[in-house]
């Protein structure tokens, strides 16, 4: 009770952790959605084609941008972004939502590039047959389909992506695992801030698993009826 009260009721300590909990959800937020259309975008142009069938520059450009995203660890990635491209930015918190957008753009691409591969191929050249254009039958037809498809592996994206963001204290960002980490080093006793900062990430997992869990049912559900 003592390491207890030191880790949370001291000072008001519990506060800290709700504020580096928000810092962590702001985070995972906004990268999620750049993520989803950085993934998107650059899904489609490694899939792009010439009319003879061979790849544009499109292909080679988007293919240029996973190989280093996916081929370089996310914590250098923040710090590049942070002591190098951004480094006349005080807002920690917009650098890290671009730097994990960018970062979870490279694997969505992958993801979506899957789930539009699962779409029979006779769907878009029946819109080829009819008229409509490759684009209005990508965007209506085979996107909506794709991202059905690909909502199991982007929903593990996420959750991925909501405990990397644990690394932001290299940038000063007071997230929770920071939080976790102060409030040790003020009471030096680093088992009860660390064990409750865990119990804080799990639950909120927890709780976005089964979100996304009610979400695949439902949509099962729907493509049955």
């Amino acid at each position: 009770m003592e390491q207890f009260n030191a880790a949370f009721i001291t000072d008001d300590r519990w506060k800290l952790y709700f504020q580096g909990l928000w810092t962590t959800l702001e985070i995972v937020l906004f990268a999620t959605i750049l993520g989803l259309a950085v993934g998107t975008i650059s899904c489609l142009m490694y899939m792009s084609t010439s009319k003879k069938g061979k790849p544009t520059v499109l292909h080679y450009i988007a293919m240029i941008y996973i190989d280093i995203i996916r081929g370089t660890p996310s914590v250098l990635q923040l710090l590049i972004m942070w002591f190098i491209i951004m480094k006349s930015s005080t807002n920690g918190v917009l650098v890290a939502v671009i730097s994990f957008g960018i970062n979870s753009g490279a694997y969505v691409s992958e993801i979506m590039r899957g789930g539009i591969q699962a779409v029979n191929k006779g769907q878009l050249e029946a819109g080829d047959s009819l008229g409509i254009t490759r684009f209005t039958t990508m965007r209506y037809v085979i996107l909506p389909q794709a991202f059905r498809n690909a909502l199991p592996a982007l929903c593990n994206e996420f959750i991925t992506l909501l405990k990397e963001t644990a690394i932001v204290g290299y940038v000063s960002l007071a997230d929770l695992t920071r939080v976790a980490n102060q409030v040790a080093s003020r009471t030096y006793q680093p088992f009860m801030p660390l064990i409750g900062a865990a119990v804080i990430y799990f639950v909120i997992i927890k709780f976005f698993t089964i979100l996304f869990g009610n979400l695949e049912r439902r949509l099962r559900q729907n493509v049955t009826c």
